[in-house]
């Protein structure tokens, strides 16, 4: 049995809300987790990073005064510490992020999760 599509999703994000929309006009119903609610686990986003085969500052908010005050923007931080950074302050995450078929998007643009459809 395959696992549901599952979407971390931020409501008041345009992004998030159009790449739901997204999905349901294709037929899918995803799992909504809204994660700045209920964070990701430590083992479940270097998960998605492996799936998006990327680095952890791929998938972070850069540009939000949470980064530059926790000092994340050290190079000498390890992927850990950087994915336990996201875990405490799930404002760091990018979304949205769509997991389905056993691989991994993030939905900038929206359109971006058709290829793991």
């Amino acid at each position: 049995m395959t696992e549901p599509t599952r979407i971390f999703h931020n409501p008041r994000c345009s992004k998030s809300r159009q790449t739901l929309e997204l999905l349901q006009q294709h037929g899918i119903e995803p799992e909504i987790i809204r994660y700045l609610e209920t964070p990701p686990t430590v083992q479940e986003l270097l998960h998605i990073l492996d799936l998006l085969d990327c680095e952890a500052r791929r998938i972070m908010r850069t540009k939000e005064p949470e980064y530059r005050e926790q000092g994340l923007d050290n190079p000498e931080l390890t992927r850990e510490q950087l994915v336990k950074a996201m875990v405490t302050t799930p404002k760091l995450i990018e979304r949205p992020i769509v997991l389905a078929n056993g691989k991994a998007a993030i939905g900038r643009p929206p359109e971006n999760v058709l290829d793991i459809l």
